[in-house]
């Protein structure tokens, strides 16, 4: 399917819509609630994919034959799962939504967000790996390594889809296709742990996934708690420095560092929901746990690309 736009508020042709576009799904919501606007770029095996559900929306789908990333803008998704593991995302998470061969399920909650997909084969071609058992290259996490190469990637995302996918000239030339694509495998690459990363080895007991569902499950149950990384480590039932490795080598990041940034997704969407006559940046940020004003704005801009104040006002 090449460049398209498609808008609705009917149930039914939004499921069609989305069986052509992606894969064999069902989506469930109130038929009087639905509203969805789906715009794509494309070209040969990429698209990028501008979506807008404006309800919530449940989604049981097939495997899509290719790699997925999302990145959601706003609203939520959550309980999705695929691949043995389940997770929510929220404004300013880029992950990898999907492995080419797993089915998936979840709940979009009135969410703004993008889709990327490409062949798998891009990957193995670009890492440049000389593989003896013929496998692919595999992304080993749904998680960037870091908040950093979560961005450069986000960057280069919307400098194909808003500048290089819609372009006649890109799409009907092989040379810059092939640069397009180049450009976009290297730096998810660069932004996921891999197979083909040199030093990659099998997980040992303290980076199993097993070990971060059980503390992620924790944290996101006591996100209004005073927790520490020694109450992680045991709800995983690991040691401190386990469960630090395991957060640093999966998630590029410490158990606490991740505790905040899903603190900052609590203030943001209370923000979004807030009234600016009755709530305050320090009353919602202080409910999270957010009692430095300076730090925790910082924090936020840096995630969010605006100060808090300007998601209230707004």
């Amino acid at each position: 399917m090449e460049s398209v736009t498609f808008e609705s508020r009917d149930l039914g042709r939004t499921e069609e819509f989305l069986n052509r576009a992606y894969t064999k799904m069902q989506i469930g919501g109130t038929p009087k609630d639905v509203r969805a606007r789906i715009s794509r770029a494309a070209a040969e095996s990429i698209s990028i994919d501008r979506i807008e559900i404006g309800f919530e929306m449940s989604y049981d789908a097939d495997p899509l034959g290719k790699v997925c990333l999302c990145e959601v803008y706003s609203g939520s998704i959550g309980d999705h799962a695929t691949d043995g593991w389940e997770d929510a995302f929220g404004p300013g998470d880029l992950v990898y939504f999907a492995p080419p061969d797993k089915p998936y399920k979840g709940t979009v909650c009135r969410s703004t967000y993008n889709i990327t997909m490409f062949d798998e084969s891009l990957l193995t071609r670009v890492a440049g790996v000389s593989r003896r058992d013929n496998a692919p290259v595999r992304l080993l996490s749904h998680r960037p390594r870091s908040r950093e190469a979560a961005r450069h990637l986000s960057r280069t995302i919307a400098y194909l889809g808003d500048h290089m996918l819609p372009n006649p000239a890109v799409r009907s030339s092989p040379l810059l296709i092939a640069s397009v694509s180049h450009l976009l495998a290297a730096s998810v690459l660069e932004a996921f742990p891999n197979t083909a990363t040199p030093d990659h080895r099998a997980d040992s007991r303290d980076a199993r996934p097993a070990t971060i569902k059980r503390a992620l499950a924790f944290l996101e149950s006591n996100l209004d708690k005073a927790v520490d990384v020694a109450d992680i480590a045991a709800a995983a039932g690991v040691s401190v420095r386990a469960v630090q490795t395991a957060f640093q080598r999966h998630l590029g990041t410490s158990p606490l560092a991740y505790l905040r940034r899903l603190r900052l997704e609590q203030v943001r969407a209370e923000l979004l929901a807030a009234d600016p006559a009755e709530s305050t940046v320090a009353g919602v940020a202080a409910r999270w746990g957010f009692h430095h004003h300076g730090r925790m704005s910082a924090a936020y801009h840096e995630v969010y690309g605006e100060l808090p104040s300007t998601t209230l006002a707004r």
